[in-house]
């Protein structure tokens, strides 16, 4: 048996369109993350981006489970003595909850120029308005 390899001209990008609103963020995360590596397709290959785009409305009306409002939080280090920031769910969501959303599916991603590559076909907005109306092939089912 032969491994099968895709090359670039067999990879065919579809456009998904996912409307968050009531949709749990990390239910929501794993499956956009899924399909931003391409594992939902046969001609998956784990070192090459497969994957298909996605856009994303009403980042602000996700929801979290338990009490992760209050309890989740966000940590920066500068590096510098007394550089840490730390910020938790709520604030964050009040600030921009598009990078909440983007932060929670970057972590589902590798850590490596592959996985940067792979965020970067990730479109999120907090409202219900968007500029990708062409775009629009198919709503995700999430």
């Amino acid at each position: 048996m032969k491994t099968y390899v895709a090359k670039e001209k067999d990879i065919n990008r579809k456009w998904y369109f996912v409307d968050a609103k009531g949709k749990v963020l990390g239910r929501l995360a794993t499956r956009v993350a899924s399909i931003l590596r391409g594992k939902h397709k046969a001609i998956y290959t784990p070192y090459i981006d497969t994957g298909d785009y996605v856009i994303i409305v009403n980042a602000d009306k996700i929801t979290v489970t338990g009490d992760k409002l209050k309890s989740k939080v966000y940590k920066s280090f500068s590096g510098y003595p007394g550089g840490l920031k730390v910020t938790n769910l709520e604030t964050m969501m009040e600030k921009d909850s598009t990078r909440v959303v983007r932060l929670a599916i970057q972590r589902m991603l590798p850590g490596n120029p592959l996985g940067r590559d792979m965020i970067k076909k990730v479109k999120i907005y907090s409202g219900s308005e968007h500029p990708h109306k062409a775009q629009c092939s198919e709503p995700l089912k999430i």
